[in-house]
């Protein structure tokens, strides 16, 4: 499959998927959405497949969705929001729901939407350089996939989202159970895929229904109900929209969102 925005190859019984946009932190614009789904619908039939590792290009895993682009072209009413959001939410929710194991492979910054992404794979393997968070609220947004809480528990997750941090290492990230595992620095693809091969040896059957299993025990807790609420709740923050996302989008789209980064990190 040719794509422009990631990468895909098989390495064996496991593919390998690379966000591919380095220049701009991999970040996740909507072609990059697009290619993702058919990447999960590629592995999904693919029997040869049986697991996924995901990575990204560069010195990053994923800056987020991609605020450059929101800024030249934000969705309009509720309606362009409402689809706007399920698009992301629901791509972000296929490595969580795909039948065969994904394992996320970090290096660098994983923030906001990538930080979720990473956080949705089944397993996260971090270099020690990897860096966690979620600054929605900084720049006046809402979290879309709200993941954080069902990991950390209550205490970690209204610390990191409340003050919108994205500073957290991987040490910390490993404390209080965002990821499973710290590598060096350029050794977290191959730790990533040589956990996917062990993997992939076991019968896909027994993988997929005990990966099936463990997620309809989430399910029971009222997973799946809390995060459809919490994406209830960003569209009406992101329809309704603040003073600080519109101060952040306009200093983006006049300066260059380096400067609305500046901006914000000069509020705290």
């Amino acid at each position: 499959m040719d794509f422009e925005c990631i990468t895909f190859e098989r390495r064996e019984a496991v593919g390998l998927l690379t966000l591919d946009r380095p220049e701009r932190a991999n970040a996740i614009n909507r072609t990059m959405l697009a290619e993702l789904n058919a990447a999960c619908d590629a592995v999904e039939s693919d029997e040869a497949i049986r697991a996924l590792v995901v990575t990204g290009a560069g010195g990053a895993f994923s800056s987020g969705f991609d605020l450059k682009e929101q800024a030249a072209a934000p969705p309009e009413g509720v309606a362009g929001w409402r689809a706007a959001l399920r698009d992301d939410f629901d791509t972000v929710m296929r490595f969580w729901h795909l039948s065969k194991p994904t394992i996320a492979a970090v290096r660098g910054p994983a923030l906001a939407g990538g930080c979720e992404l990473a956080l949705a794979c089944d397993v996260t393997v971090a270099a020690e350089d990897a860096r966690f968070g979620d600054p929605e609220l900084r720049f006046g947004a809402g979290i879309v996939v709200m993941l954080m809480p069902w990991l950390t528990g209550p205490k970690h997750a209204k610390e990191i989202l409340l003050s919108g941090e994205d500073e957290i290492d991987a040490r910390r990230a490993y404390e209080i159970g965002l990821i499973n595992r710290i590598v060096p620095v350029g050794e977290e693809v191959e730790a990533a895929l040589a956990l996917a091969r062990r993997m992939a040896a076991i019968e896909p059957a027994l993988l997929k229904r005990t990966k099936a299993t463990i997620n309809r025990m989430y399910r029971t807790m009222g997973f799946d109900e809390a995060l459809e609420m919490a994406l209830d709740q960003d569209l009406l923050i992101e329809a309704e929209g603040t003073a600080t996302k519109r101060e952040f989008l306009e200093i983006t789209r006049t300066q260059g969102l380096r400067a609305a980064i500046a901006w914000r990190d000069a509020r705290r």
